[in-house]
């Protein structure tokens, strides 16, 4: 098991030091989703909601998200990011499903994993502000890596 690397030699938490890190191609793929109602998936594809386009906002939340986690999560470090990525696709065979996945990439010492996952997380966040008016019984659903590639540990896949 590894150990975690968050803590100095007196228990107290610090920022990983990175500098002896080979600089390499990061890319974290990270997921969530929002459960809604018929209605709130009618207004979304019609483009109904009063706050605006539902898709296109939270786009640009999960984006800003991404490029800000250093700024959410204590211990991340800031990071060039050279690509962030947020698709969304519909589920509606037993109920109506948003899913989002998010596509972060660097060229760094770090990996993107949280900048992925924060990305992921603000976007499903963001509909449900945007579409809290229709109904607050939206459920935001498992937000989770789903691949990351590049740095020391290797590649991973959920």
């Amino acid at each position: 098991m590894n150990e975690f690397t968050h803590f100095n030699e007196e228990g107290r938490a610090k920022m990983v030091d990175v500098s002896d890190k080979e600089v390499s191609v990061r890319i974290a793929r990270a997921s969530s989703s929002v459960e809604v109602t018929e209605d709130i998936y009618e207004a979304i594809a019609e483009d109904k909601i009063k706050k605006g386009d539902v898709l296109s906002v939270a786009q640009i939340a999960g984006i800003m998200a991404a490029k800000n986690t250093h700024q959410i999560i204590p211990m991340c470090h800031p990071l060039s990011l050279s690509g962030v990525d947020i698709s969304f696709s519909w589920d509606t065979g037993s109920g109506y499903v948003l899913n989002i996945v998010t596509e972060v990439k660097t060229k760094g010492q770090t990996g993107v994993e949280m900048e992925a996952l924060t990305a992921a997380s603000a976007a499903a966040l963001t509909v449900y502000d945007m579409c809290k008016a229709l109904d607050k019984g939206m459920i935001i659903h498992e937000t989770k890596l789903v691949s990351k590639s590049g740095g020391k540990s290797g590649d991973y896949t959920a």
